[in-house]
């Protein structure tokens, strides 16, 4: 018993512990709002790999449309739904199963 009271009124111990409570609950980089930045870089690395991922897809097909003609008049057709002036286009549109609860 004698110890604890002793650490308790050891200045340097005090000071260390008040240190440790104010950067770990009151200070503007608490353990809380670490954990927030965490999550939020987490989440645009997310973002990251996804944009590049997409920003690949789209370079190759880009490479694709421009060095291949008939993968370019696909494309035109699909796409922006475009037709030769003797042709007819029938756009077929599946219809979602909606639950009625």
């Amino acid at each position: 018993m004698k110890r604890v009271v002793d650490l308790l009124r050891n200045k340097y111990f005090l000071v260390t512990i008040a240190f440790m409570v104010w950067m770990l609950f009151f200070d503007k980089n608490d353990l809380y709002s670490q954990y927030e930045h965490r999550q939020q870089l987490n989440k645009l690395i997310q973002e990251r790999d996804f944009y590049q991922k997409e920003t690949a897809q789209v370079s190759k097909d880009l490479d694709e449309l421009t060095s291949n003609r008939a993968k370019l008049e696909k494309f035109a057709r699909e796409k922006y739904l475009m037709k030769k002036p003797n042709e007819d286009v029938f756009v077929i549109v599946k219809e979602s199963k909606k639950k009625d609860d």
